[in-house]
C-alpha cells in the first residue's frame, strides 16, 4: 500500500471524516499529483463570495438561494447529461475544474460549500438520484444540485421512485425511509460504486481495481466486494491475490448463491498459482 493509499485507509477508518478531502482523495489514483489543500481552498473561497452577498442574519432559506444563484448562474455548474458516465463525473476536482458533474458529486460540492456558509444540509441517498436536504422551520427542503438546487416536491420524489419501483409501491412509499440522511462513508460509497461500474463496463480493469481497494477501505465488512476485487485479480492473471480474496469471499459466505462457482475458480486458481511456483 503506498503512502496515499495508506493516509485514505487512515482517514476513512474514523467514525466521521471530512468529505470533501476524502472526495479529492479518490482523485489521487488518476491524478497523483492533485493539490488537496489547494482545492479544499477553493470550496472555502466559493463560500466566501457567496457570504458576501447575504446579510449576516440571513435565513437558511435565504442561503440557499444565494448558494444557488452562484454556483449554479454565475459560476454554471451543471449536470453532466450529455456524456453521464465519463469518470471525471466522479472526480471531484475535475468537476470544479470543468463545472460539470453528476448528482454525487455536484451534492458533494453543495453540501461542503453550504456546510461553511453554515447550512446544516445532508445527502441523501435517494434511489437512482443523489440529493441533499436541510431542515428548516415549516419541515424540510429536498434540493437537487444536479439541477441547479432545485427544490422538490412530494411528487418530484415519487415520480423519481417509480422510475426504480413500482409505480403502485412508489405512490404508497413512506418517502422518509428514502430521505434518510447519509454518512460520509456511505456516500464515499457510493460514489466508488459508481466509478468501479463506470471502469468495468468499460473494461478498464486496472483502474477498476485501483478503486476496489479504496471500497474495501471504505466497506472492509463488504464480502461482495472482495469477491468482485479477487475476480479482476483473476481477469488480470494476479493469481495468488486473486486466490486470497476468492477464498476469503467463502470463508465470510459459505452458503452465497454463487459459492459452488466461486469454489470452482478457486480450484482453477491454485492449479495456476501452482504452476508459477
Amino acid at each position: 500500500m503506498n503512502a496515499q493509499l495508506e493516509h485514505f485507509a487512515e482517514i476513512v477508518s474514523r467514525d466521521q471524516f471530512n468529505l470533501a478531502e476524502a472526495s479529492f482523495m479518490l482523485a489521487q489514483d488518476i491524478y497523483p499529483d492533485i493539490d488537496i489543500p489547494a482545492y479544499l481552498g477553493r470550496l472555502d473561497d466559493i463560500a466566501v463570495a457567496i457570504r458576501k452577498r447575504i446579510a449576516g442574519d440571513a435565513f437558511a432559506e435565504q442561503k440557499v438561494l444565494a448558494l444557488n444563484y452562484y454556483l449554479f448562474n454565475e459560476m454554471r455548474f451543471s449536470g453532466n447529461i450529455d456524456d453521464y458516465y465519463d469518470p471525471r463525473n466522479s472526480y471531484l476536482n475535475e468537476v470544479i475544474e470543468r463545472r460539470i458533474g453528476i448528482p454525487i458529486t455536484l451534492s458533494i460540492l453543495y453540501l461542503e460549500v453550504g456546510k461553511r456558509l453554515g447550512l446544516n444540509l445532508k445527502g441523501v441517498s435517494f434511489p437512482g438520484h443523489f440529493l441533499v436536504k436541510l431542515a428548516v422551520k415549516r419541515g424540510q427542503l429536498v434540493l437537487d444540485p444536479f439541477t441547479g438546487g432545485e427544490a422538490q416536491s412530494e411528487a418530484d420524489l415519487r415520480q423519481r421512485l417509480e422510475q426504480v419501483l413500482s409505480s403502485e409501491k412508489a405512490k404508497q412509499a413512506q418517502l422518509d425511509q428514502y430521505l434518510e440522511p447519509a454518512t460520509p462513508r456511505q456516500i464515499i460509497a457510493r460514489v466508488l460504486r459508481n466509478l468501479k461500474n463506470i471502469y468495468m463496463h468499460s473494461g478498464k480493469l486496472e483502474q477498476a481495481l485501483a478503486v476496489m481497494h479504496r471500497m474495501l477501505l471504505v466497506m472492509p465488512e463488504s464480502a461482495e466486494e472482495l469477491r468482485d476485487r479477487g475476480l479482476v485479480y483473476q481477469q488480470l492473471e494476479c493469481f495468488r491475490p486473486a486466490l486470497s480474496d476468492l477464498q476469503n469471499y467463502l470463508r465470510r459466505r459459505p452458503q452465497a448463491s454463487d459459492a459452488a462457482e466461486i469454489h470452482g475458480k478457486v480450484v482453477e486458481l491454485k492449479q495456476s498459482a501452482a504452476r508459477l511456483n
